[in-house]
């Protein structure tokens, strides 16, 4: 039975064998020798079969003499190109992020599915297993701030640095899939986290949630397996409770499905743009992710929101580092001193107080490392990372002024406003 294109279905499944072992040869996986033994063919055949697909393409695999050659056909010189470049400099690469780096770097002109399957029959890329069941993707929020992802990737980020793992902590909002923060650092601390949404809410505002898994630094497990406290809250917990910012946990993979989908993203990704770059640090690699990634992968990923509006509440007038800070209640000693593990803080004599000792009072360390200690707004003294006197505070002066200002304490339900600049984060 003839095909509607003229040739049998065994011609044409010959041709695809035939076409297959040739990529491979092109690509340098087998020698020409090897791929003439593999099709049962003498030399001088296989010689002349590549003749026929340097010149024709893939129709020179036919018999000509039943059929012309297409004038949509790519050149072999074309296939052997992009072969080379995915082998010599992007192997390993994923086929789309290849795609589109060879189209922007490389003057690559034809389609996606043709380099795909070029790929996969040269034996460069594995063809990938079919999906599983149907799953119903959960609807994105509608506006821009309204939940943001934060989450932690441990993986080995850096090829150049053999044999180490570092944890990627990234933020994502919801509605837009944008990156708004992406860092590495040698573990997923809270202090990364801390970092991390200081940089957002300094840079975009206060979001309206913030979702999570149950990690340590997140939430408190009273029995595994379980809900977690509402009650007992992490030093993150805290932070977004100052904010009013409501902290959701997730409760199995599948319910993080966007940052998880966005981890494996940035493993097939951002490991081999770090690698080309040459980075071999957690310092420069952070440069890159800063100055050039986070634009990169926002114009290749990034959607619109359905509502154009902001859930972000503007954070100009609230003090961040007096509320990213680590927090711990202590008593004051008889002779003045406060202890918080192994520093030691005199507290100075107090303006219309004998004494401090017997008070409970609140030790803070800020992200820069230095502390303060707080019974309510006043402030008895501030220190230096080593637990040393800082410069002399005026009394009128230790009278901190409120963490959170009248507007934002009166704001009741937020009110969408402008959408913001659709600027990339930066880095601290």
């Amino acid at each position: 039975m003839e095909e509607p294109m003229g040739y049998s279905e065994a011609t044409w499944e010959r041709v695809m064998k035939i076409q297959e072992v040739i990529l491979r040869a092109l690509s340098g996986e087998i020698h020409w020798f090897q791929a003439a033994e593999i099709l049962g063919l003498s030399v001088r055949t296989m010689r002349r079969y590549r003749v026929g697909l340097e010149k024709w393409g893939y129709e020179g695999l036919f018999d000509r003499r039943r059929r012309t050659p297409s004038p949509r056909s790519v050149p072999l010189a074309e296939v052997k190109r992009i072969l080379g470049l995915y082998r010599e400099r992007y192997r390993g690469w994923n086929v789309r992020h290849f795609y589109e780096t060879a189209c922007r770097g490389h003057a690559v002109e034809v389609s996606y599915t043709f380099v795909k399957q070029a790929l996969q029959e040269a034996g460069l890329v594995m063809k990938r297993k079919a999906r599983g069941r149907h799953r119903r993707r959960r609807e994105r929020r509608a506006c821009f701030g309204e939940m943001l992802h934060i989450d932690g990737s441990k993986h080995g980020w850096l090829k150049l640095v053999e044999g180490k793992k570092q944890t990627l902590i990234s933020v994502i909002d919801d509605a837009t899939s944008r990156l708004l923060y992406s860092q590495l650092w040698p573990e997923e601390s809270t202090e990364a986290v801390f970092v991390a949404l200081r940089e957002v809410v300094g840079r975009y505002g206060i979001p309206a949630s913030l979702y999570t898994d149950r990690a340590s630094w997140a939430f408190e497990t009273p029995k595994a397996g379980q809900a977690v406290s509402k009650t007992h809250l992490t030093q993150v917990g805290e932070v977004l409770k100052r904010l009013g910012v409501e902290h959701i946990p997730s409760y199995s993979p599948e319910a993080r499905g966007r940052s998880e989908r966005m981890n494996g993203t940035l493993q097939g990704r951002l490991i081999n743009e770090l690698e080309l770059c040459g980075a071999k640090s957690i310092e420069e690699a952070n440069r890159y992710i800063r100055e050039s990634y986070l634009d990169t992968h926002n114009r290749a990923f990034a959607v619109e929101a359905r509502d154009p509006g902001s859930a972000f509440v503007a954070a100009d007038d609230v003090d961040l580092d007096e509320i990213f800070c680590r927090e711990a209640v202590r008593t004051v000693g008889k002779d003045n001193v406060v202890s918080c593990g192994k520093l030691l803080f005199q507290i100075s004599k107090q303006p219309g107080r004998r004494t401090c000792a017997g008070l409970a009072v609140v030790v803070k360390q800020r992200l820069d490392g230095a502390w303060s200690i707080h019974r309510g707004l006043q402030v008895l003294g501030r220190y230096d990372a080593q637990g040393r006197p800082a410069e002399t505070v005026s009394p009128m002066e230790k009278r901190a002024r409120p963490l959170f200002p009248t507007k934002i304490l009166n704001a009741g339900k937020r009110r969408r406003g402008p959408k913001l600049p659709q600027a990339p984060a930066a880095n601290l």
